[in-house]
């Protein structure tokens, strides 16, 4: 049972790779304004997965799941550096975007493997933890996916071009998710590393990707909006652990 709720999960994550077509529908004007709320919901959801589920879980499993964090923390900002995975969270992303555009679909590649681990350590863990994780992760998909279109269309793709890579793409998650339960239902010792090296990655993202777009709001209505939402995205990852008799 577990391995279909690794499936469905990881499926749901690379569907999410067709919410760009929203693009075609919603002018800029209001489409940015979604961007950055939904930023701010995923920026919530990341960090309460994070500090509620996969911290506590792992520190159960391991008396080194600090020492875990900080290389999840640092090992995601290599990864990012070498494969050029951060993502354009706005409709204006335009520097050397034709070449940032083909790297941009190698780093989501590997970025959206990772979540597939991710997302199979947390079924095999717990479903609480799966079902968290996967919801932050769909969370934080969803504005990127939108970003990364708006990217793939300018750089001289066409829109069905861009759905059909951007999926493609995004299939990576399911490979992710079928390999670490094959992999962890062997090695369940490593099981507390990978957890905590999750939170470890979702805290970057979230600290270092996603807070600096919203920190471009400058007005105080906008910080206030865009903290309330930050605090729903806690309030969701927190409210199915509830929900789940945790």
């Amino acid at each position: 049972m577990v391995l279909e709720y690794i499936l469905l999960a990881t499926l749901i994550i690379s569907a999410i790779s067709f919410i760009g077509v929203l693009i075609l529908y919603l002018n800029n004007k209001i489409l940015s304004k979604i961007l950055i709320l939904l930023v701010s919901l995923s920026i919530g959801a990341l960090m309460g997965s994070a500090f509620l589920h996969l911290i506590p879980e792992a520190a159960e499993l391991s008396e080194y799941v600090f020492i875990y964090i900080l290389i999840g923390f640092f090992a995601f900002f290599i990864i990012e550096k070498l494969f050029h995975w951060r993502h354009c969270h706005n409709l204006k992303c335009k520097e050397h975007v034709h070449s940032f555009a083909y790297m941009n679909l190698v780093g989501d590649g590997i970025h959206n493997f990772i979540d597939g681990l991710i997302v199979a350590a947390g079924f095999l863990a717990s479903p609480l933890i799966g079902l968290t994780t996967s919801a932050a992760i769909v969370l934080h998909e969803i504005p990127q996916e939108l970003g990364d279109f708006g990217v793939l269309v300018y750089a001289g793709f066409s829109k069905k071009k861009a759905l059909l890579s951007n999926f493609l793409i995004a299939l990576t998650a399911l490979i992710g998710g079928v390999l670490g339960y094959l992999v962890l239902g062997i090695f369940e010792n490593i099981m507390p590393l990978l957890l905590a090296v999750a939170a470890g990655g979702f805290i970057y993202i979230a600290a270092s990707d996603l807070i600096p777009e919203i920190r471009k709001q400058e007005s105080l209505a906008s910080t206030l909006v865009n903290s309330i939402v930050i605090l729903f995205g806690i309030l969701i990852v927190y409210g199915l652990g509830i929900l789940l008799g945790h």
